[in-house]
């Protein structure tokens, strides 16, 4: 049995609410639906290796890195509605260090599958966690949710926070709190 496309669904979802698929303004959108979710939801497509690319480095720095105010956009897992906010990323390098540009990277290819912010967050540091075996990895994401938003209690300033602090960053309240102050500092 052949499954049905994203364009072809979209179809059928267009003739269940109510609407005429073929009418000029719909006619092309179940292909443009389609494209838009191949897009986001990219990210199942890609690996953590591919995306580091060599990319990780020998350095004996040993101070903390940080890479603050990542755009993030994702599909709530619950919903497919969006959710859309800022990511911070730090780590204390042990030996490695990793081209700056991967870390936003990382966060893409989470971010680009359907997703709980919780889950995005964890699968940031430990990923990070993985490839540099860092003293330490720090990742908080701050992001508002459409579902929440839009729709159930309609609440559209309400922003969600979630952390995952590995290593010195959970063990060392000095650590975390210099992360926190750097990140807040514009």
């Amino acid at each position: 049995m052949k499954k049905a496309g994203i364009s072809e669904l979209t179809k059928q979802l267009l003739f269940s609410l109510g609407e005429d698929p073929d009418r000029q303004g719909l006619k092309k959108t179940p292909e443009r639906v389609e494209a838009s979710y191949r897009f986001l939801t990219g990210g199942y497509g890609l690996k953590s290796e591919d995306i580091l690319n060599k990319a990780v480095f020998n350095e004996p720095y040993d101070e903390m890195v940080v890479v603050k105010d990542i755009d993030i956009f994702s599909l709530c897992e619950h919903h497919l509605l969006p959710f859309y906010g800022k990511c911070h990323v730090a780590y204390i390098p042990k030996g490695k260090i990793v081209g700056l540009s991967k870390i936003p990277r990382i966060v893409d290819m989470f971010a680009r599958r359907l997703q709980v912010q919780e889950r995005l967050t964890s699968q940031v540091a430990n990923c990070l966690k993985e490839a540099l075996e860092p003293l330490g990895v720090a990742v908080i994401i701050e992001a508002l949710h459409l579902c929440m938003a839009m729709r159930g209690v309609e609440k559209q300033n309400s922003v969600c926070v979630t952390s995952t602090m590995l290593g010195v960053f959970r063990s060392d309240r000095s650590t975390r709190m210099e992360f926190m102050n750097l990140i807040h500092k514009r």
